[in-house]
């Protein structure tokens, strides 16, 4: 599950940071990495995973009990009573909430954007898709500040607009793939407004709504970034390189979806690695 981390729009624990946070951020990410492949039906055959949380084999189809299942196990990483966590990715999160003082809450804020993925599949309003975001990536960002030891108020607040930021550039890449799972994260009044429909979104490439329509969505993670992005020059050393990768990474894949001229229907538009690490140059210069 771990090896997943290479293919993220940007380095999840790169080489140039301490042992510890890399050790904590890799942590972190099985964890996540678990929940979303839970809440999307992508864990590997025969059930293993749903034996580990204390479930039937035949249970791991059944993505609300492995969800309720997961949540189970992470109450036992924060209770200091035995037992501990069945699954070894949560047995292994337990140092790390230990080290870095962590809460529950963001852990739980990521299940919980999973039982939602079970049964609400589509958003009437940007506002609804944030409140999602909310859920679903901002908690990620809040984790990387905790293991760091580098949160305030302020940090938290950009933080969360980069996060989103993410997890739109995300949904923007990956309409076709969402739409195969009869998901959509584009907001239903941006779907009117652009005259959208959804075998639009189903067609082989997007026509010039389609492709106006990904533009404005696309403008919007940008200015979302834009807002966070002050968090690079908040920080220094390594945390402010891997801050500005987490931009940077954003940026890039923007980039790379303009480069496509908005069509991402052919399946996700990706940025090169020259790309991303321009952009991580400009990024740093920029917030410096």
């Amino acid at each position: 599950m771990l090896d997943k981390a290479a293919h993220e729009n940007f380095p999840v624990a790169p080489f140039f940071l301490p042992r510890a946070w890399r050790a904590d951020l890799m942590a972190v990410y099985g964890f996540a990495r678990l929940v979303d492949d839970i809440g999307d039906g992508d864990l590997a055959p025969g059930g293993g995973d749903a034996v580990l949380l204390g479930l039937d084999a035949a249970a791991t189809d059944d993505r609300t009990a492995m969800l309720d299942a997961l949540e189970a196990d992470l109450r036992r990483v924060f209770r200091d009573a035995a037992p501990g966590p069945r699954h070894p990715l949560l047995r292994r999160l337990g140092p790390t909430v230990r080290r870095c003082a962590l809460t529950p809450e963001p852990f739980l804020g990521l299940i919980e954007a999973n039982r939602q993925d079970q049964i609400v599949t589509r958003y009437g309003t940007y506002d609804d898709l944030l409140a999602y975001c909310e859920l679903s990536a901002n908690p990620v960002g809040r984790l990387v500040l905790g293991i760091t030891g580098t949160a305030s108020p302020q940090r938290l607040r950009h933080s969360d607009r980069i996060c989103t930021a993410l997890q739109i550039v995300e949904h923007v890449q990956d309409v076709a793939e969402d739409l195969g799972r009869d998901r959509i994260y584009l907001p239903a009044e941006d779907l009117k407004r652009f005259g959208v429909s959804e075998a639009d979104l189903a067609a082989p490439s997007g026509g010039a709504s389609v492709r106006a329509l990904i533009a404005y969505e696309a403008e919007r993670a940008r200015d979302l970034l834009d807002e966070g992005a002050p968090l690079v020059g908040s920080v220094h050393g390594r945390l402010k390189l891997l801050l500005a990768g987490f931009v940077a990474g954003g940026r890039a894949a923007l980039r790379a979806v303009a480069a496509a001229d908005h069509d991402v229907l052919p399946g996700p538009p990706k940025p090169t690695k020259l790309s991303l690490l321009r952009e991580v140059g400009a990024t740093l210069r920029r917030e410096g």
